[in-house]
């Protein structure tokens, strides 16, 4: 009596199981284009990135904080990475911000239609909304091992992980700030014979810009929190280092790399938040 009786388990796993087997074998070519395809621009954005003069980027961060949200922030983030340099980290930041940024511009692309489309449409909402909740609910390292299955290791896997992870938040919040513009902006709009085309472009995304801006500054932070995750599986980075402090006991390299990533996020977190509050709403 204490023990579950076995003949009304289902097996779960085994199915799952059995359904990446199935789309690894039908599938397998075309995630292996589909790699391939991802791998080439992120190695070119991570070797750019590299390229560049450290004093240039520090002076580019600085220049785009300045005009986002003023001196301070500009002043703080120079002192800021000009530390991250002194760290020896610098090279990994680099390859952290690449994978940040090619996390985030395949989760906004993808987030933006999904946000707008769910907006319109009640029935599409009530079918991606608990899939979302599932993005968001279900531990990172659950859905590491099919991305590892379909992709192998590496830095492909990596973004796709950091896509899975980060995508939710902009999805959500497109969808709710498209919804909260005002009926009476929308009738205005109407009123002048705005083709839905032109309504979407004109009324509803400015009026939603903040809220679109909010969601896009959730979807970086959730993409920094991955770094250390998708180290695990062959990214390189900031997140490399904190494992590699952990596998060997040296807490102060494992502190080095995790006070950089802070850093990192919270430079990115004020330049996001500092270009919604300089975009106010309905202007496009």
């Amino acid at each position: 009596m204490n023990t579950f009786p076995q003949f009304v388990q289902l097996p779960l796993a085994d199915w799952i199981d059995a359904g990446i087997d199935w789309l690894v074998q039908v599938g397998g070519p075309f995630f292996d284009w589909m790699g391939e395809v991802l791998l080439k621009p992120l190695v070119g954005l991570e070797q750019f990135l590299l390229w560049l003069p450290w004093w240039l980027i520090i002076l580019a961060v600085a220049a785009v904080a300045w005009k986002t949200s003023g001196w301070k922030l500009a002043a703080g983030a120079v002192l800021s990475l000009l530390f991250i340099g002194m760290l020896g980290l610098w090279t990994h930041a680099i390859k952290t911000l690449t994978l940040v940024i090619a996390g985030t511009v395949l989760a906004v692309a993808v987030a933006i239609p999904t946000g707008i489309a769910m907006a319109r449409s009640d029935r599409l909402e009530r079918i991606i909304r608990p899939l979302l909740d599932l993005m968001q609910t279900l531990p990172s390292f659950v859905y590491l091992v099919p991305v590892i299955i379909l992709f192998g290791m590496g830095k492909v896997p990596a973004v796709m992980a950091t896509f899975i992870y980060a995508v939710p938040p902009a999805i959500r919040l497109t969808n709710l700030g498209i919804r909260q513009v005002p009926q009476d902006a929308i009738e205005a709009g109407q009123a002048f014979g705005s083709t839905p085309r032109q309504m979407l472009l004109k009324v509803q995304l400015p009026l939603a810009l903040p809220t679109i801006m909010a969601g896009i500054n959730q979807t970086v932070m959730m993409a920094l929190s991955m770094v250390v995750i998708a180290s695990m599986i062959g990214a390189e980075g900031l997140g490399t280092e904190v494992l590699n402090g952990i596998g060997r006991l040296e807490t102060g390299r494992s502190f080095a790399a995790g006070i950089s990533i802070v850093i990192m996020a919270i430079i990115i977190d004020r330049i996001s938040q500092g270009f919604a509050r300089s975009r106010p709403a309905g202007q496009g």
